[in-house]
Order: C-alpha cells, then sequence, then structure tokens
C-alpha cells in the first residue's frame, strides 16, 4: 500500500509560479513510475506529466509543454512538479499518482493504470 500527500497548492496571479509535492509512503518508491494529474470544475481529470521511476524520462502533456517540470527525489520518497508562467486555464485540484511497475509496459498517461492517488491540491490562478 502506498499514501500519496500532496502540498503545495495555493492562490496565484497569472504568470506566477507554484511548485507541487508528492510525499510518498513506503519504502518502494523508486519502483513506481509516478504522474500528475489536474480536475478543473465541470471538466474530467486529465493528464499533465508523468516521470518513469529513474527519472530518466519525463512525459507532459501538450497543454503543460515547456512550463511545468516534473521531477523526483527517490531518496526523499518524493515528486514535485514545478509550475511556471501559469494561466487562469491552469486552474484544477492536481493529484498525484503511482503507478506500480509490471513487466508489461502500460501507458504513463492513462490515469486507469495508476494503481494508487493523492487527495489533491487545488491551485487557482487568478487573471
Amino acid at each position: 500500500q502506498v499514501q500519496l500527500v500532496e502540498s503545495g497548492g495555493g492562490l496565484v496571479q497569472a504568470g506566477g509560479s507554484l511548485r507541487l509535492s508528492c510525499a510518498a509512503s513506503g519504502r518502494a518508491f523508486s519502483s513506481y513510475a509516478m504522474g500528475w494529474f489536474r480536475q478543473a470544475p465541470g471538466k474530467d481529470r486529465e493528464f499533465v506529466a508523468a516521470i518513469s521511476r529513474s527519472g530518466g524520462s519525463t512525459y507532459y502533456a501538450d497543454s503543460v509543454k515547456g512550463r511545468f517540470t516534473i521531477s523526483r527525489d527517490n531518496a526523499k520518497n518524493a515528486v514535485y512538479l514545478q509550475m511556471i508562467s501559469l494561466k487562469p486555464d491552469d486552474t484544477a485540484v492536481y493529484y498525484c499518482a503511482a503507478q506500480i511497475f509490471t513487466v508489461a509496459a502500460r501507458p504513463i498517461s492513462r490515469q486507469r493504470d495508476y494503481d494508487y492517488w493523492g487527495q489533491g491540491t487545488q491551485v487557482t490562478v487568478s487573471s
């Protein structure tokens, strides 16, 4: 069992920056691919970014490419999402998720392929 706790959300003006953190419990953190998803009011939850187990590969939604950076620190059992040049459209609840390693590779941007989820942290970008 993995528990994920997000932090770092808040209210920021358009053009501003925030850094989200996700702390994971357990000793097998380095065996999980990690992802960030978000859900805006009235919309479905969507993929934002993901990072491989080693941190060597990262993936981004087109809408955040060049503005968001995902990283991880396996020694600290943590994954981060650095967000710059924030826009009102980035307003959402941001969720951290963990994907258990499987021999058969699973898509890293698909919600149903993640096994554990945090409770989310609210990010609000004012215009």
